[in-house]
Formats: C-alpha cells, sequence, structure tokens
C-alpha cells in the first residue's frame, strides 16, 4: 500500500487497522476535536471500524438522534446505526470506507457533488482498492476509476449505487418563484453550519462575488461562535496574484470593507511555470482550465499552512448553480440554461472540486465550500430558471438572482461595485498575463512536429493545444496507466461552457478556449478578436483529505 504517497493530506495522524484481508489506512488532518478524532475510528465494542475525509456538520444533532449510543470521541466521523440509508442523513463533504468486521461486509461512499476526492480500483488477485487519490492506487490496480460522487459502494453487491437522488438531478425545469430572502437565509445558513472548527481558519478571497459574500457573511457570523472563543473575533482572508492583478486589488478593497485580517501572497509567471510538474502531479489531470488555476491556488495553501491556518472558506460553485460563466449570456432560453446548470454541477467533481481538494490537501489544507451545501443547491436549483436568465437591458446581470439576495440598502453585505463586479475565472483574476505566460512557455516545449503526431501519440483526449500537449506530457510521466488518462474530461469547452452548450453560438466553435475572456463580446477584457457582431455587455468572479483501504479485499487510502 502506498501510504507514503498521500502523508501530505493528513500530517497529524497516520493510522492502520488490519483485520483478516483488509486494511484501513489513515493520514489525518485533524480539523475538528484534534485531541481524541485519530482514525480509524470505532464504535463501542470495536467492531465497527470507519476512515473518513471530510466533514459532517450535522454530527451534532445526529448523535441527539442515537441516545442510547456511547461515542467514543467528540469527531464527526461515527455513525454506523442506521445501515447503508444513514449515508443520506449526512449533511457535509465526505469520503469514506466503514467495515463491520462481524460479517466482513464493507460500504464506501463519496458526498453528494464529489467535494472530497476518491477513487476506486480492482486487483487481479481480487483485491478492492479505494483512495482518496490515484496515487494510491494507480501502481497496484488492474483497474481503476474515478468514484463517482452521490454514490455508494456495497460489498456485498459489488457494485455502485446512487444514494444522492435531488429533484434537480433529472433536468426537469423548476417552476418555483424567486424569493429573494429564502435564497439569502438559504446561503447564510450554510456558510454559518461550516463555521465548525476547533482550529485556526480563515476565507479565501478573491474580490469577486462569491468569495466577497463567502467573507462577508462569516465576518457577521464569527462572533459567538467556538471558533471566534477559540481564535478570536477577527476573521483572516487570503489572497494570490501577480503584482497589479485584479484580484489582489479588488480582495484588498472587499477586505478593508469588512475589516478582515487580510494576507496577499504574490507570484510570478517564473514561480507558477516551476511549479507545474508539481501541480499535476498534486490534482492529477491534465485538464487546461484545472492546471491554469489550480497552480496559484496551490502556491497560496502553501503559504497559508505556513501561517498555522489548517482551514480555508471558499467560493467554488456559485457558478454552476447560478449560470455565472460568462457563455451563458448566449443561453437560447430558460431551458437549456437550466440544463447547463444542471450537467455543470454533475461534472464539478472533475474540475473546481477536484482543484479545491487537491490544492489544498496538497499542503494539509482544508477548504470548505458552501455553495455546494445540499440544502443550499435544493433551494436555488428549484428557483424558475427564467429568474436566473441574464437580461442585461432589463440590468440583469450574471448571478442576477443572487447579488439581488443580498443587495440591502440598510446593512450592505459589500460595496455596489464588488456586488455588480464582472465574473472573472480565477485563473485570468490572479492576472491576465498568467494564462499568456503559460501559452509562451509551452511554445517554448511542444514543437509544430510534434502537434502534428498528437492523434498517434495520444489518441484519447488528443490535445489540440500545444499548452495542453505540455501537461499532457507531464501527467502521462506521473500515471502512464490508460485508466489514469481515463479520469480525465475531454471534449470542447469555451469560456469552462460544456460542449453542449457551444452549440449556443456558431462562432465560438472557431474560438476554444477555457478562459473566461474567449467570451467574446462578453467579458469586458476579451482576447482582441475582429469578429462580426457586438453581444450583450454585462457588468461580475470565481474564487476561490485522506486516504488508504485495501482488500483482497480492500484497501483503503484516506
Amino acid at each position: 500500500m502506498n501510504v507514503v504517497r498521500l502523508k501530505h493530506r493528513g500530517p497529524d495522524w497516520s493510522g492502520l487497522y488490519h483485520h483478516g484481508d483488509f486494511y484501513l489506512a489513515h493520514q489525518r488532518l485533524a480539523i475538528v476535536d484534534p485531541a481524541s478524532g485519530d482514525q480509524p475510528l470505532f464504535n463501542e465494542d470495536k467492531k465497527i471500524v470507519v476512515t473518513v475525509n471530510g466533514e459532517i456538520y450535522n454530527h451534532e444533532q445526529l448523535r441527539r438522534h442515537l441516545p442510547n449510543h456511547k461515542f467514543r470521541t467528540g469527531s464527526d466521523c461515527e455513525y454506523e446505526e442506521y445501515g447503508e440509508e444513514f449515508v443520506d442523513m449526512l449533511d457535509g463533504m465526505f469520503s469514506f470506507v466503514l467495515l463491520d468486521t462481524r460479517n466482513n461486509h464493507f460500504i464506501a461512499a463519496r458526498d453528494a457533488v464529489g467535494i472530497t476526492s476518491l477513487y476506486i480500483g480492482w486487483g487481479l488477485d481480487g483485491s478492492v482498492w479505494i483512495s482518496s487519490e490515484l496515487k494510491g492506487l494507480n501502481d497496484d490496480c488492474e483497474h481503476f476509476e474515478t468514484f463517482p460522487p452521490g454514490h455508494l459502494y456495497s460489498s456485498k453487491e459489488g457494485a455502485l449505487r446512487r444514494w444522492y437522488n435531488p429533484t434537480w438531478f433529472s433536468e426537469a425545469i423548476p417552476s418555483t418563484p424567486y424569493d429573494p430572502l429564502v435564497l439569502r437565509r438559504a446561503f447564510e445558513n450554510s456558510v454559518i453550519k461550516r463555521l465548525m472548527t476547533d482550529v485556526p481558519f480563515g476565507v479565501l478571497l478573491s474580490g469577486g462575488l462569491d468569495s466577497s459574500l463567502v467573507a462577508s457573511i462569516t465576518a457577521r457570523h464569527l462572533a459567538g461562535t467556538k471558533a471566534a472563543k477559540l481564535w478570536g473575533t477577527q476573521l483572516h482572508s487570503f489572497c494570490v496574484g501577480l503584482k497589479g492583478s485584479p484580484d489582489l486589488k479588488a480582495a484588498k478593497e472587499v477586505a478593508d470593507y469588512l475589516g478582515t485580517v487580510h494576507h496577499e501572497f504574490y507570484f510570478t509567471v517564473q514561480d507558477g511555470i516551476d511549479a507545474i510538474e508539481d501541480v499535476i502531479y498534486h490534482i492529477e489531470t491534465y485538464d487546461v482550465t484545472t492546471i491554469r488555476a489550480s497552480t496559484p491556488m496551490f502556491l497560496m495553501s502553501r503559504k497559508i499552512k505556513s501561517l498555522g491556518v489548517k482551514m480555508v472558506m471558499s467560493g467554488e460553485g456559485s457558478d454552476e448553480v447560478f449560470g455565472g460563466y460568462l457563455y451563458f449570456h448566449k443561453a437560447p432560453n430558460k431551458e437549456e440554461f437550466h440544463r447547463e446548470t444542471c450537467r455543470k454541477i454533475k461534472a464539478l467533481h472533475q474540475y473546481d472540486c477536484l482543484r479545491a481538494n487537491k490544492a489544498t490537501s496538497a499542503w494539509g489544507l482544508e477548504a470548505r465550500v458552501p455553495f455546494l451545501d445540499k440544502e443550499f443547491i435544493n433551494v436555488a436549483m428549484s428557483i424558475d430558471p427564467e429568474w436566473k436568465l441574464i437580461k442585461p437591458e432589463e440590468g440583469r446581470i450574471e448571478k442576477w438572482v443572487l447579488r439581488k439576495a443580498f443587495d440591502d440598502e440598510e446593512n450592505p453585505y459589500l460595496p455596489k461595485h464588488i456586488l455588480y463586479r464582472q465574473k472573472e475565472q480565477f485563473s485570468d483574476g490572479v492576472g491576465y498575463s498568467w494564462i499568456d505566460g503559460l501559452k509562451a512557455h509551452a511554445e517554448q516545449h511542444v514543437t509544430d512536429e510534434m502537434m502534428l503526431n498528437a492523434t498517434h501519440i495520444f489518441p484519447h483526449n488528443t490535445p489540440t493545444t500545444k499548452e495542453a500537449y505540455y501537461y499532457r506530457m507531464i501527467f502521462e510521466r506521473f500515471f502512464p496507466q490508460n485508466p489514469a488518462r481515463m479520469t480525465v474530461p475531454g471534449g470542447a469547452s469555451v469560456a469552462c461552457s460544456t460542449a453542449k452548450a457551444i452549440e449556443w453560438d456558431a462562432s465560438w466553435s472557431n474560438n476554444l478556449d477555457p478562459s473566461g475572456r474567449a467570451a467574446l463580446w462578453v467579458h469586458l477584457s476579451a482576447y482582441d478578436q475582429k469578429l462580426p457582431s457586438a453581444g450583450n455587455l454585462g457588468p461580475n468572479i470565481i474564487d476561490v483529505v485522506p486516504r488508504i483501504v485495501s482488500v483482497p479485499g480492500v484497501t483503503i487510502r484516506s
């Protein structure tokens, strides 16, 4: 078992449990109950053992429903009373393996949208492997794949089944009228429940709408929490960028407005390029957008951890839920708009969730994402999508329903121009020259002749740009197995769209770049292209462990 390869995810404790052909190994990053929550965890008679990565925000409520159960620790991860159905009761982000030694039956599960990372593999000897990262099982399994979010694997059935079945998953068009106060309360509740921590924490603040709202609500509700009693009432905020970048300027303004202790981290294009190989090793993808955005987040996470902070709140998920990417300007109708948001949420585990989880876990830091709260998603995805449509002529820009919900004249959450700032993707907002520098670097390392042979060298997800080819070469060096390359999504994209959404505008097929600046006629700093007509302009940003199991059973790396 390659436990050492995942040591970065949990520097606080290494745990190993062996029962017959079963091995459960865990690297713990202690956020809740750091004194007594070491893993693996056991029930009273030690017949049931579990290793888990993540946080269960409703663990105190669940405890109250189990009055006859004696909990051995104060950690949030000890539940085994309701059989496999208990998974749907959990409110949080998690990947876990639970072993019942009385019958040698085990289950593994992943949270609703895949905030935590998880993989499953099978060995030629009949073993089943579960790991938080590819590198925990890729050398030991004949076949492996991404463990799908919202699913459960049972050793009794030897198969996966989906436990998460929300109404929006069917992509049926909802009709609930928009109520700004209902949406506001749902998001505030999501942020508040994530203030559960016994260690120092902060917020990632890019200065855009999403991270700024997270920071604003956190700052309002921090006082009176257990975290405030332990670590003080002044919130710490963190931002990364090239000097002079859009994010640094906007984040500083928001931090001053909210009164946070603000930390700015600078990096150069060369710093980022030097880190690319480490980023690809840790993030385990060759997707261009994800690598572009993961690199500054990876560099920032190292700095944050060096300050003694172990958990951060982040703004991922809003653009998927509300159609915040600039290409949504071109949605032809409310039905297509809604279906695209559904497709985007379903794919989050391959992109932004993967980035947020692995870029932070690489340094033993945990990222919490309130926009991906199950209850909040249900509220937001039940709104009639007519309200989400972008209509500049009516003053409705990207994510208007979210902006309007927090546009409080009497007790403002944010300055108006921040509340209505145009969206920047994280890889753009850290500084436009970052992406330009990556492209120039790839140009120096990938020749025209290499690109001519790309379909023969990489027949699956063939790279179409030199930047993509460069990342693919590095990925294949670390993860040469065919199942590894199959875990990475492919397909055309413009400004982070799905392949389906490219059909919305015929000109996009000639401008396939995942940067937000590829949303020609929409982004205020769009790439300089001579193209026919002007489209919709509108004033908006994206923002911004464990481990193994083996059975010949199973190998579980958390």
